[in-house]
């Protein structure tokens, strides 16, 4: 779908915009569908965008972007956002993000809300949408907690009648209950310490056949235990991970450990490397695209993180931006040592329509 540059600068010079949503929220969230062929990142995808492509940029001179109407919008249908650092921070809305999001409406572009924290389910994080002011169709909405039970249902999973333990919280959990997978772990170990005293042992569950691991602030020594146990003496369990992020916003005043801690926990202590499911995985776009017969060309991945969202994009053939709103610095951006560079960098997305 291609806008003039007229139409697009009207809409820069509009001085007012309501904050309404051009969809109506429908009243549930749908069951995951089967996704892409693969669920692992396709490395060194190209396309055939007219501007240089991000492998092409020196790691010290990504551009900043400064005229986002010929560089960003024209050439752009479909925007995927992440959600932490780039439309809230913590549980603080960043300031002007629903203007921003209502002219993009306006100026006819699809959206899509992509978020690799997965202590809520798509429902989950209607909600938070809702309690943000943000009027969000939850058909936009998409959560590592969904790509991991996507995932199950992708591989068949439930044929084969084993169950799922959980080190997570309950996005995951609802996830999983919406394509009838059996769980156990998750927020029912909470709490719990294993016998650790003279020949103690955990008893653990013998039918478990996979093992996600997604962000737990609850997380405790019987939960990698229960996990470990899982991986290393059942026969053909996998180990799944929701995603690596090294780094969260819990709040707005500091960052806080991510998943990747959890991970790292349980890739300790079984040697073993996860299926990733969330950013920088392709399972997501592969979704979008192939479902919603989206062109990968004309879609624009924004996210604050180089090793997820930046990532993710170049990964699978998008544009991308990012932006300084989050936990990416411009010094660490455009530093020596970085080697992962967007197509263009911004303050916050507020400044597409600068």
């Amino acid at each position: 779908m291609k806008f003039s540059r007229a139409i697009i600068t009207s809409l820069l010079t509009a001085s007012s915009h309501r904050v309404v949503s051009a969809f109506s929220a429908s009243g549930s969230v749908g069951r995951p569908a089967f996704v892409g062929s693969s669920a692992n990142a396709v490395r060194g995808s190209t396309d055939s965008r007219s501007f240089q492509s991000s492998s092409a940029l020196s790691m010290a001179n990504v551009p900043k972007l400064t005229d986002p109407i010929e560089n960003l919008l024209a050439g752009t249908d479909v925007f995927i956002f992440d959600c932490d650092g780039v439309i809230w921070r913590g549980d603080s809305l960043i300031d002007g993000i629903p203007e921003t999001l209502q002219k993009l409406r306006d100026a006819g572009k699809k959206m899509f809300f992509v978020t690799n924290n997965s202590t809520k389910s798509r429902a989950g994080y209607k909600k938070k949408f809702t309690s943000l002011g943000l009027d969000i169709p939850p058909e936009e909405i998409f959560s590592s907690s969904f790509a991991a039970a996507a995932y199950l249902e992708q591989t068949k999973f439930k044929e084969t009648g084993k169950k799922v333990y959980i080190i997570g919280e309950v996005g995951i959990c609802e996830e999983l209950d919406m394509i009838d997978i059996p769980w156990i772990g998750g927020p029912n170990d909470t709490g719990k310490e294993p016998d650790m005293g003279p020949g103690g042992m955990l008893d653990h569950d013998k039918d478990v056949g996979a093992v996600i691991v997604g962000f737990d602030r609850f997380v405790n020594y019987y939960k990698i235990q229960h996990a470990q146990l899982c991986i290393n003496e059942n026969p053909g369990c996998e180990f799944i991970a929701t995603n690596l992020d090294a780094v969260t916003h819990l709040t707005d005043a500091q960052e806080w450990a991510g998943n990747g801690s959890m991970v790292g926990a349980i890739k300790g202590c079984t040697g073993q490397e996860p299926t990733v499911v969330g950013k920088p995985s392709s399972l997501m776009i592969d979704y979008l695209a192939d479902k919603l017969k989206l062109d990968k060309g004309r879609i624009c991945m924004v996210g604050d993180r180089l090793d997820t969202d930046v990532l993710f994009g170049t990964d699978n053939g998008l544009r991308t931006v990012l932006v300084l709103s989050g936990v990416t610095s411009e010094e660490k951006l455009l530093s020596e040592e970085n080697s992962i560079t967007p197509d263009f960098y911004a303050d916050t997305i507020n400044d597409f329509f600068n």
